[in-house]
């Protein structure tokens, strides 16, 4: 999906690596987009994203599989990233606290929640695999 051989796609991979925060944006049953930020684990193909069980975006998705993923820009708009993709809700993942690249990425942040990796897990026990088609930005 990702050109890694381009300086735009070197960038946008190490910004994956990096980032806490992507928008997911999914469509209401009014085809209204509705953005939230959500925390992510990219494997190279796709994004891992847990979810609290009965949350709106898991209805949206429910209904309208392509969703947006947006990272933020830089201070002066520049440093654009926007997926577009299909989105799946992913019952044969592993709960969020027996990924590792996941516990590592957000242990600080689980943490100041209050909560255990496990105790997280719990609580956002709904995985969704969002597959982009299409990458744009500069």
């Amino acid at each position: 999906m990702i050109d890694m051989t381009t300086e735009f796609g070197s960038r946008v991979a190490r910004r994956l690596e990096k980032e806490l925060v992507i928008w997911l944006t999914t469509l209401d049953s009014h085809l209204t987009p509705q953005p939230r930020p959500v925390w992510f684990v990219w494997d190279g193909e796709s994004f891992l994203i847990y979810s609290e069980p009965g949350t709106h975006k898991l209805a949206h998705i429910q209904r309208h599989a392509r969703v947006s993923l947006n990272l933020n820009s830089d201070e002066e708009g520049n440093d654009i990233v926007v997926f577009s993709g299909e989105a799946r809700i992913a019952g044969h993942e592993p709960p969020a606290d027996q990924v590792p690249a996941y516990v590592d990425k957000y242990r600080e942040g689980i943490k100041g929640l209050d909560m255990t990796a496990e105790q997280f897990a719990g609580s956002f026990s709904v995985p969704l695999r969002v597959r982009p088609t299409s990458l744009r930005g500069y």
